[in-house]
């Protein structure tokens, strides 16, 4: 701040990549009441006419942002919302390997002897991983079987494990959800895991969306004009946050399913 102050007064501070590498002095700066805006990468055309460097990049940033073509508000993490990314984060992991880990236990099924593929036929995952992780295989791991049979307890416990973290991390997140924004989590079709995953899109600070259209743009739920000459039409949007739009198309789902309004 000292070294920003000594050229004169401090009208704002352009950060590039404010949710990550740029989240702490984005913070700092805030902090310090003063203004940051978020710029994004020169586009190509720009970085092929003017080249690519540090001052070069840091001069477009200022001309961006004072000729007004950039003017992004960033995302604050100083809340609850970041406390429930940070938890997210481990949830989303452990769901990740856990599926991995059925993967494995079920190809590991397909390719072994019949004498132990005969006895899982037709359960399903948690059956299938309290059955291994009950199972005591007897024998030497030079024979195969005795092998696969090691090999499916361990990744049944695996599979157990995660399903335990992932439990807990539900118990965590939850009342946490509930308590950011109780009127999203009492709509029908959405539970804690799409909720969650929509309030990191807004962040901290939500007042930043000033209305419907520009959450539904950040959500890659807006469609984009496409129109030429007496073509009048729209196309899909490809951008934005691809996991708040996953979260829209799960509670979409689940309404389609189970809620009359939204049926008829």
């Amino acid at each position: 701040m000292d070294w920003l102050r000594s050229h004169g007064e401090v009208l704002a501070v352009e950060v590039e990549g404010t949710g990550a590498y740029g989240a702490e002095i984005a913070r700092f700066l805030t902090a310090n009441e003063v203004t940051v805006v978020e710029v994004d990468r020169p586009d190509r055309k720009a970085r092929r006419d003017n080249g690519k460097s540090d001052p070069i990049d840091a001069y477009g940033a200022v001309t961006a942002v004072l000729s007004g073509r950039a003017g992004g508000t960033p995302e604050a993490r100083n809340g609850i919302v970041e406390a429930i990314r940070a938890l997210r984060v481990v949830r989303k992991s452990a769901v990740k390997v856990r599926t991995q880990t059925i993967n494995q236990i079920r190809t590991l099924i397909v390719t072994a002897p019949s004498t132990v593929r005969d006895k899982l036929r037709g359960l399903s995952a948690r059956e299938l991983a309290d059955t291994l992780a009950r199972s005591r295989p007897t024998g030497e791991l030079d024979d195969p079987t005795c092998a696969v049979k090691t090999a499916l307890r361990r990744h049944a416990r695996r599979y157990q494990q995660l399903d335990e973290e992932i439990r807990d991390a539900d118990k965590e997140i939850g009342p946490l959800v509930t308590q950011a924004a109780p009127r999203l989590v009492a709509l029908p079709g959405v539970g804690p895991e799409t909720a969650g995953r929509l309030l990191t899109s807004a962040g901290d600070n939500p007042d930043r969306l000033r209305s419907e259209a520009p959450f539904a743009h950040l959500c890659g739920a807006a469609p984009v004009p496409a129109s030429s000459g007496r073509t009048n039409r729209h196309r899909l949007n490809r951008s934005g946050d691809r996991a708040a739009d996953n979260a829209l198309h799960t509670i979409v789902l689940v309404r389609m399913k189970y809620d009359q309004r939204t049926q008829e």
